[in-house]
């Protein structure tokens, strides 16, 4: 019996076969059970705090600049030119399908989702449950109604469950218009999606580049190093950004994990190779994905900046509720 893909139908590229999509040349991120058994087998007991204290954050309606304020995990709030976004927006206490069950937030989203300024658009990386959450989108398109930008499939998903929700979903290399005088690029990661067992690699994933008032922004969602093609890639075709929005957590162990999330080390190598003019930590502190304790993504960047000689300025890993201006 042939496979059919149930979120998209559309020609067979260099990374999508007809049915799933793939990482061209770069490592595999497939995991089957028996590594999943050895993992939890092996796994060391490491126990993160119940609960971290957030300073909330209330910010300004718009911005002229440049501003990035840390909600937590992958969520920031990017206002840019006086234009308001969103990344993997989760607000909800669990990254999981189940209300009961699965990752729990340790950390309260640093900004209170009543005090969210008017919301123009959200760039969402994949469906993984720790970027895609149906009941934050559901909030926002009840208050804000904001254009949603993602890459190809997920925007089935979206529609399925966020009645009347404004979608534009894109291939690698798309362009797509935010508002007067913004748009995005939608660009590669080595990751993968799954919002069940059955549906590996069936919507595809990426990062953002934004474009506004001048400036670039780049958003990494989820991603491997790989080869490291594909950040030499776009500072080649995009320009060296202003920002790079990177992750440094849910890295550990390495043998598992690799193909599919940075350390903190790589993600100072995809600063590098962008060129990027400072950069950004997320993905780390508010979710316990992986085997690593919760401050150690921080303590490993502080030390790979240092044995490089790159002031710590440079690449900051803001905790929830705080704010950077660029």
């Amino acid at each position: 019996m042939s496979i059919k893909n149930p979120y998209y139908q559309g020609v067979v590229t260099d990374h999508f076969d007809g049915v799933r999509f793939h990482n061209p040349g770069e490592p595999d991120t497939d995991r089957g059970l028996a590594d999943i058994l050895r993992w939890r087998r092996e796994a060391p007991r490491t126990a993160w705090p119940s609960f971290v204290a957030v300073e909330q954050a209330k910010p300004a309606q718009r911005v002229d600049g440049l501003r990035i304020t840390m909600v937590g995990h992958a969520t920031l709030l990017v206002q840019v030119a006086g234009l308001n976004l969103l990344t993997d927006p989760v607000w909800s206490d669990r990254a999981s399908p189940l209300s009961f069950a699965g990752p729990k937030r340790v950390a309260a989203p640093g900004v209170a989702f009543a005090d969210l300024p008017p919301i123009d658009a959200v760039l969402l990386s994949h469906n993984h449950y720790d970027h895609l959450d149906v009941a934050t989108l559901k909030r926002l398109q009840a208050d804000h109604r904001p254009l949603i930008i993602t890459p190809l499939g997920n925007d089935t998903i979206i529609r399925k469950h966020v009645r009347g929700a404004r979608v534009e979903a894109g291939d690698w290399g798309d362009v797509i218009a935010v508002a007067a005088g913004a748009r995005t690029h939608v660009v590669p990661a080595v990751h993968w999606s799954s919002r069940g067992v059955r549906d590996r690699r069936m919507t595809l994933w990426g990062g953002f580049m934004l474009e506004a008032a001048g400036r670039l922004i780049y958003f990494a969602g989820d991603t491997g190093y790989g080869t490291g093609a594909i950040f030499r890639a776009m500072r080649e075709r995009y320009g060296s950004p202003d920002v790079a929005l990177l992750p440094i957590g849910a890295y550990d162990p390495r043998w598992f994990m690799s193909a599919q999330h940075v350390d903190p080390a790589e993600a100072i190598r995809i600063m590098q190779d962008l060129e990027a003019g400072a950069a950004v930590a997320m993905h780390w502190g508010v979710f316990k994905l992986t085997d690593e304790l919760r401050e150690d993504p921080v303590e490993q960047l502080a030390k790979g900046l240092a044995a490089r000689g790159i002031a710590p300025k440079r690449f900051i890993a803001l905790k929830p509720g705080e704010t950077a201006d660029f």
